[in-house]
């Protein structure tokens, strides 16, 4: 099954710039490094959300203490 693609707009003069990183890089294109670093970016984000806060991990410590675990 082919992947669906959507094209993005941006202004021509980062695009300039874009291109000329990528050409000391081991990126094919621009596209590719944006593909890239937007893939890089959300999977932080997803990592972050995925974090547990400092009251949660005292909760399950708690938790754990109750149980015997600790």
């Amino acid at each position: 099954m082919k992947k669906q693609k959507v094209t993005i707009k941006i202004p021509k003069p980062l695009y300039d710039n874009l291109s000329k990183i990528i050409d000391q890089s081991g990126f094919n294109s621009v596209t590719d490094f944006i593909v890239y670093v937007l893939r890089d970016i959300v999977s932080s984000r997803s990592a972050e959300k995925e974090s547990l806060t400092h009251e949660e991990i005292e909760l399950i410590k708690k938790r754990l203490k109750s149980l015997n675990y600790l």
